[in-house]
């Protein structure tokens, strides 16, 4: 995918941003699940969910304006569509080598919400599909091959070097959501542990400020939003404040990639804690 469709769902994110709205704060669908394709009935994933979400619709299923056209139906004069991505990876031979190797590919779409559609017909038949819900605790517990969890301390933190979450007391929490979107946040960093997923933004050695410092901590924020869905948690604690927002557009500004690889990154660090696995022809991808 070039920089401009980066650009576009960067775009999309600032515009939120501007407007008040923090995309990954947005109360989960715990009723109606994920937003999922009304075709494949697949769901959605990574930033494509946030996306989708912050539109606000009730249902959860959408499709591509072709699609539309497919069951005899259009899209209503007027309405905006939603750009989504989807992932592939592709096989490319090395000029030098001649080896195959895969590289990802990220494409752009752009879906519209059933409601936004009318005179669909024979449609696929859809039913509610309820986000299963984990208790937190539960999430935390299961976790494969969790780091050290060191209760008792003065503030929230992961240490790489010794593969570490401390946490204060729960007592110290406004509430038992408050606590677990903050553990849910330091597990999140621990995933990119060199035992775990390796990511790179974990396990250099990066000050407080820099760029891979602010890519991890977006990848950790994500992250906790997707485990907090997964726990029926859609009001935990947190900052909301305008220098909350504008930190993250200045970041937004300086990296047009950042939102997109760090969701995917949430994704992946989330699915290795709910212990998922997911193949492409799972995932909804138009």
């Amino acid at each position: 995918m070039n920089i401009q469709s980066y650009d576009r769902i960067t775009e999309r994110i600032e515009n939120l941003l501007a407007q008040g709205v923090v995309p990954w704060h947005k109360p989960w669908q715990v009723k109606t699940g994920l937003p999922r394709n009304l075709v494949s009935q697949k769901s959605y994933r990574g930033i494509n969910v946030f996306l989708l979400m912050a539109m606000g619709y009730e249902s959860p299923y959408w499709l591509t304006f072709r699609q539309a056209l497919q069951f005899g139906g259009n899209v209503k004069k007027g309405e905006k569509s939603c750009p989504v991505v989807f992932w592939k990876q592709m096989k490319i031979a090395d000029k030098e080598t001649e080896e195959q190797r895969r590289i990802p590919l990220l494409r752009l779409y752009h879906v519209f919400n059933v409601t936004q559609c009318e005179g669909l017909k024979n449609e696929p038949a859809t039913e509610e599909v309820p986000l299963a819900v984990t208790s937190a605790a539960e999430i935390v517990a299961k976790m494969p091959q969790p780091p050290k969890i060191k209760s008792g301390m003065s503030h929230a933190f992961y240490q790489p070097v010794n593969d570490t979450v401390g946490m204060p007391e729960l007592k110290r929490f406004e509430s038992e959501d408050a606590y677990h979107a903050t553990i849910f946040h330091e597990l999140i960093h621990s995933t990119g542990h060199e035992s775990r997923l390796k990511r790179q933004s974990i396990m250099e050695k990066n000050g407080f400020g820099s760029v891979p410092y602010c890519k991890e901590e977006l990848v950790a924020e994500l992250g906790s939003a997707f485990l907090c869905g997964h726990a029926g948690i859609v009001d935990q604690t947190i900052d909301k404040s305008a220098a909350y927002i504008e930190g993250w557009l200045d970041s937004l500004r300086d990296d047009r990639k950042l939102i997109v690889y760090a969701a995917a990154q949430a994704q992946k660090a989330a699915d290795y804690i709910l212990g998922k696995t997911y193949s492409e022809s799972e995932v909804a991808h138009d």
